[in-house]
This record gives C-alpha cells, structure tokens and sequence, in this order.
C-alpha cells in the first residue's frame, strides 16, 4: 500500500505501480504496465486536487487483470467535466482514466470516503 498526501507522492505512486506490475510473472506487457502507471498517476492527482488532500493505493492482479484501488477521503465521486482546452485547468484526467480502463468504480468507504477501482486487461488492449 502506498499512501500519499503531497505532490511528490504521486511518484511514488508511480514508481509502486510500475515495480507491482514489472514484478509479475509473467509480467505483462509494457503497453500495459505503462497504462496502469498513467491511470494510477491521475487518480492519485485526483485525489489530492479533489479528494480531501491524500489517498492510499492498493494493487493488485489475476491472472487476466490488473487492478489499482485509490481511497481518499472526500465521499464526493468524480464527476465528468469539459477539458479546459485554454485556460490550463484540467478535465482530461477522468475521461482519461475511463477510456483506458476495462472496468472503473467508485464505491463508499473506507470511513467517509471513496474507493475507485481501476482494473485494465492484463493482455492489453
């Protein structure tokens, strides 16, 4: 588990997720392990800019899957919104981080907050 609450965390979030997935045997492909490092990347910016200021990560896989779980705080789910295409202030990460996941829920908890659930084929796309 990695829990971070500052900018430099993310990463270490980072760095977590591509070591969990290179450490699988058979680790899957590099597309993939890429993937799961950007997806991991914007939901623990997420979850600073917009989810109470820290989050935990937890990984973990199957045989067919790879799955990155950011808890945070705030009980609030994401919510789509335009990309700010001139002022800079983001909305690609969540429509991002939709289209390049299988599977993608929010649920309640732990405590107050939320959990999403990000899982991406293990064989790529």
């Amino acid at each position: 588990m990695v829990r971070g609450g500052s900018t430099e965390s993310i990463h270490r979030a980072r760095e977590a997720a591509r070591g969990f997935a290179c450490g699988l045997v058979p680790a899957p492909d590099s597309d993939v392990v890429d993937t799961l490092v950007l997806v991991v990347s914007e939901l623990a910016t997420n979850a600073l800019r917009h989810g109470g200021g820290r989050y935990a990560l937890e990984l973990s896989a199957t045989r067919d899957a790879l799955t990155a779980a950011i808890s945070d705080p705030s009980p609030v789910p994401p919510r789509e919104r335009a990309p700010d295409l001139n002022g800079g202030s983001g909305g690609f990460g969540w429509h991002m981080v939709r289209r390049l996941t299988t599977d993608l829920t929010v649920a309640p908890g732990p405590g107050a907050g939320k959990t999403i659930r990000a899982r991406l084929s293990r064989l790529g796309t």
